[in-house]
């Protein structure tokens, strides 16, 4: 079956014509953080770790993550434009968040408060993960709804047209290229997690999770529109720039697990 192109031409606002400024964006990002949430409780309830450990630090999670993708937005994109005026930092209802912030600010809280409450940061890391990665379907599904960051024109069946935007031609619906990306993930590391549970060595889903998340959004910017326009002409956007560090980085942690399960299967033998 062959598919005619989608025309997309839906209202972002969750009660249209009328003075209620609710967006679907909001409202799936919201989701995103309450399934990350059941998720991350999902596993501390698996390995008997207390309630008061998951609440105390999802609220400080909740700031990391807000503040980390609105300033990483803000210093990679728009550097001359938010610090010319810093007070437009704090307009996040104009929009502009940055994944790659958040992946900065989570880990970095993650360190910060394995101290204060006494757990190992990478063990906390593998088990946020799975979460985040349901939650960055759910972003990017509020793309979607935002008819945002979309792709190059092309040919395929599924292209979008998105109307609202006055395009006339279909274009790659990266946005949900993204979110079954994300999908994807969340489903092989709850998959790992439940095989392996407390057993999961430290540094696995974490590293997974930065190669697969990253790998595929590297690959994705090929055929995604400047954001900005200083990206074009660039031989890699800033999207790509961003992703190679994350995909190095989930490369060591996911060879250093297995480096590190092989010597404790050694010394148990």
């Amino acid at each position: 079956m062959i598919l005619d192109f989608i025309r997309w031409n839906f209202d972002p606002k969750v009660f249209p014509n009328t003075s209620i400024h609710i967006v679907w964006y909001g409202v799936l990002f919201a989701l995103g953080i309450y399934f990350c949430y059941l998720t991350l409780g999902y596993t501390f309830k698996k390995e008997n770790i207390g309630q008061k450990t998951l609440d105390q630090t999802s609220l400080w999670l909740l700031l990391a993550l807000v503040i980390g993708a609105r300033l990483g937005h803000c210093i990679f994109y728009e550097p001359a434009y938010y610090f010319s005026n810093p007070l437009r930092i704090l307009k996040i209802w104009e929009g502009g968040l940055a994944s790659h912030g958040a992946a900065i600010a989570l880990p970095v809280t993650v360190v910060l408060l394995a101290k204060k409450y006494k757990f190992n940061p990478i063990w906390y890391l593998d088990r946020l993960v799975i979460g985040v990665a349901i939650a960055g379907a759910m972003i990017r599904l509020g793309n979607f709804c935002n008819s945002e960051i979309y792709g190059i024109q092309t040919s395929l069946p599924w292209g979008v047209i998105f109307e609202r935007n006055g395009e006339m031609v279909p274009k790659h619906p990266t946005q949900l290229y993204e979110a079954l990306s994300c999908i994807i993930t969340f489903l092989v590391l709850l998959f790992i997690y439940n095989k392996k549970k407390e057993k999961t060595p430290n540094g696995l889903l974490f590293g997974l999770f930065l190669v697969m998340i990253f790998g595929f959004r590297f690959f994705v910017e090929y055929i995604k529109n400047p954001q900005v326009d200083f990206e074009r002409g660039m031989m890699l956007d800033m999207g790509q720039i961003l992703s190679l560090p994350f995909i190095l980085l989930g490369l060591f942690f996911w060879i250093r697990s297995y480096i590190l399960e092989a010597k404790k299967r050694k010394t148990t033998l």
